[in-house]
Order: C-alpha cells, then structure tokens, then sequence
C-alpha cells in the first residue's frame, strides 16, 4: 500500500470500522475501577476485567454517561439495590462504542441492570461464608469464653463518627455507675480504606490483647452500600483468628454483613452494643448478690450446726475432764505414798551404807594404821613405797605411832615377802 494518511484519516478509519463492527448497543460485564462525577455532572468511569485470581487486570476500558441520563441512572440503581456506583462493584451495562480522534475509544452507557449487581453481591457473599466454613474457622470466635464482668473495652470506629459518640455517652452515663475503660483504635468505617483500617487496627490490638477483655467495632447507621464494605473475607477470617471476642454494632437494621455473622455477638447498633456491655456486668452483680447471699445463709447454718457441737463437745468434755481429774488425783496419791515408801526405804538404806563407808574410812585414818604396827617412811617428805627408791648414804625418815626416827642407808638388799 502506497497510499499515505494523515493521522486523522487513520483515526476516522479505526472509527467508522468500530461503527461498522459494532453498529449497536450490546451488555457487558465489567468491574468499576475509578469512577468521577464532575461538576458539569457527566459520570466518568474505568471499567476492568479482572483474571479469576481477581488481582491481575485483563482488560481496561475508559466510559463515560451524560448527565441527562447520569441522573436517571444513578437514582434507580441506589435505591434498587441499596448500593451506591463505587469502585470495586461489578455491574452490567447497556453500552456502545464510541470513538474520537482526540480522546480515543470509550463506551457510552446508556444502561445498568441493578439485578445483575444484586446477584453478584449475594455471590460475593455467599462465598466468602462458604470458603470460611470450608476452612472451619466460621464459628471460631465465637467458641471464645466471654469475659464474666467485660470492663476493658478496645473500640474500633472513627472518632469524628456519632455512632461511636453515643457509644461512649451511653456506656459511660450508665445509671448503675458502673466504670468502663475504653481504647479508641481508629479506623476508616466506609471507602475502599475500611477493609486494611480495621485489620490494622486488629493487629494493634492484637499486640497488647492482654490489656482488654472483648473488642468493638461500631459505626453509625448508614446505607446498605456503607454495610458491604463489612463483607470482606479478610475482616472475616482475622476476627475468626482473634484472641479476644469481638462485638459488633455497625449499625444497620436489615441485613448482617458477614462480619456480623462471624463475630461472637452482633448487636444493630453502637448503642445496643453499650446497653449489652452494661446488662452484663449488671448481671455479673446479681450474681455476686445472690452467691453472697447463698454464702452468708449456708455460713449461718454451718456456724448454728457448729454451735450445737461445739456445746455438746464442751458438756462432755467437762464430765470427761472431772472424771479423769478424780482418776489422776487417785493415782497422783497412791505414787504419792510409793514414793514417800520408797524414799524412806532408800535413804535407811543409803544411811547403812554411809555408816559402813565411816567406819572403813576411820580405819583407815593414817594415825590409826600406825597404832596397828604400820610405820610411814619418807625421803624429803616423799612417801616411800618401794626400797629401789633409795640410795646408800640417803637419809630417810620412818614414822611411827608415838614418833619418828632418822635413819641411814648403809646397805640395800631384796627380800620377798611370803604370806
């Protein structure tokens, strides 16, 4: 082809092909990947088809609906729907094709079918259910024990949000008194954001778990759209994997998210959350009312039935104690007069015996061994027993009964003594 064309003349050929190919309206199905309203009120989206990962885009396409229609549009598919058009919601539109040789291809939509998008939620819905309870972690928090007297409340929600307001105004004005002590974990509750905002805050949570008793995520009311973003598999699965029981009060009055069914109580609203929270340690005082009631009745029927024991006891152990008072005096006596006996018996005995000792010990008596014939014989004043205690030429010293005499060793000889 020799033939040369402008740039124009190509695009007007890419277009009146378009035309020719697709000369009517036609549906499809496709993703909402950005969508914006300007202010001359023309609707200006993105539309996507995601692979069956649903992460890795196929497909990508500009649209556009003119204001006339926008409006008409837009109206009947909220209020059929309950959902508003924002990103991440699949829809079916009636569309052509339109091409310009400054902007480019686009599609013109002059349709929506909400019942398409309504079956696509319920879908959504129902597999995220399915593929929790395929992996059994559906019911998991609520198997958790729930604390008897929840006090330590982590909350989930937006400060600036009046659902989380009258959560705090009716938990805390409670008429019996009771002290509550709460953590606000901020957290988007609506947008494209709401989903990674509560599992961040989860996860601080879920760090410091040991200071809370239970967890609550609430929200004002709002509309059905504001309620999907709750059915969320990821939201889902890490309040299944949660150490504490979470509660929730995203306050809406139809249907639950799956958040809600997962959860170990869903309430409807933020404030049926607080009066909840108040029953329960409410019915945690009554409870320790009537225990104590219970404890102070049975006390006073063991303390009576103790009574009357103790006074039997008391009567017996008085007879018990004169009976074994007179026996002891009895027997105290009679060891009484045994040991006076045997006293007696012992010193006359002893006394004998110390008669027998003087005797011998006056016999004894140096002086009266002497008058027996016995001499004592000395060597300077030591007491001799044995004669090789002398020597020849030692002068020695006898003792007798009526005097002493001095004497001289002249000779020594041995000389055995025979009986």
């Amino acid at each position: 082809m020799t033939e040369k064309l402008s740039l124009t003349e190509v695009q007007l050929i890419i277009r009146d092909s378009l035309y020719l190919a697709l000369p009517d309206f036609f549906w499809v199905i496709a993703e909402i990947s950005e969508i914006k309203e300007n202010y001359t009120g023309h609707c200006y989206l993105e539309l996507i088809e995601k692979h069956p990962d649903e992460k890795n885009v196929r497909a990508r396409a500009k649209a556009i609906i003119w204001s006339s229609r926008y409006r008409f549009l837009k109206s009947f598919f909220e209020n059929t729907t309950g959902e508003s058009l924002k990103e991440g919601l699949k829809i079916l539109i009636k569309t052509k094709v339109e091409y310009h040789e400054l902007y480019g291809l686009s599609l013109l939509i002059s349709d929506i079918d909400p019942a398409f998008t309504i079956g696509e939620m319920a879908m959504k819905r129902q597999l995220i259910i399915k593929k929790l309870e395929q992996e059994g972690v559906f019911s998991m928090n609520k198997e958790l024990d729930f604390p008897v007297v929840p006090q330590r409340i982590a909350i989930i929600s937006s400060k600036n949000a009046a659902g989380y307001s009258d959560f705090i105004n009716h938990l805390t004005g409670n008429s019996f008194g009771y002290v509550f002590y709460t953590a606000l974990i901020e957290s988007a509750m609506q947008g494209a954001e709401t989903e990674q905002g509560v599992i961040s805050a989860l996860d601080m949570i879920a760090e410091n778990f040991h200071l809370f008793d239970l967890v609550v995520i609430i929200r004002g009311g709002g509309s059905q759209s504001d309620l999907s973003w709750f059915d969320s598999y990821n939201i889902s699965y890490y309040i299944t994997q949660f150490p504490l029981p979470v509660i929730t009060g995203i306050g809406h009055d139809k249907d639950m998210s799956v958040t809600d069914m997962v959860a170990h109580k869903a309430l409807k609203t933020p404030t049926a959350v607080a009066d909840f929270l108040i029953d329960c340690v409410a019915g945690a005082e009554n409870l320790l009312i009537e225990i104590s009631s219970e404890i102070k009745d049975i006390s006073r029927i063991i303390i009576e039935k103790n009574r009357i024991s103790i006074e039997t006891f008391k009567i017996k152990l008085v007879s018990a104690v004169k009976s074994f008072s007179s026996v002891k005096e009895r027997a105290l006596e009679i060891i009484r007069q045994s040991f006076i006996a045997g006293t007696s018996g012992y010193l006359n005995s002893n006394s004998l015996s110390l008669s027998g000792l003087d005797n011998t010990l006056k016999i004894l008596k140096p002086e009266n061994v002497l008058l027996r014939g016995y001499t004592i014989t000395t060597l300077n004043g030591r007491i001799l027993k044995k004669s090789d205690q002398t020597k020849t030429d030692d002068l020695i010293d006898t003792q007798f009964s009526d005097g002493s005499v001095r004497s001289k060793v002249v000779a020594k000889g041995c000389k055995t003594l025979k009986s």
